[in-house]
């Protein structure tokens, strides 16, 4: 397992933080560690055997939380 924290500039809520939670909880193999409001970051954990992190990014991007890169 690996641990990643991604920078979605765009969070502004805790809606925003259920919604990104529900989309990743949709993938195999990832783990939603939890989310800062005040850094706009979410942490997660993802087996890359089983998802690759672009398939996560894509999926935030896809619920309306482009990254910061």
């Amino acid at each position: 397992m690996e641990e990643v924290t991604l920078i979605a500039p765009d969070i502004s809520c805790n809606h925003c933080i259920v919604t990104i939670r529900e989309a990743l909880s949709r993938l195999a193999g990832v783990r939603f560690l939890g989310g800062n409001l005040q850094t706009k970051q979410v942490t997660i954990r993802y087996d890359p055997s089983v998802v690759e992190l672009t398939t996560i990014e894509k999926a935030m991007e896809e619920e309306g939380y482009p990254l910061a890169r």
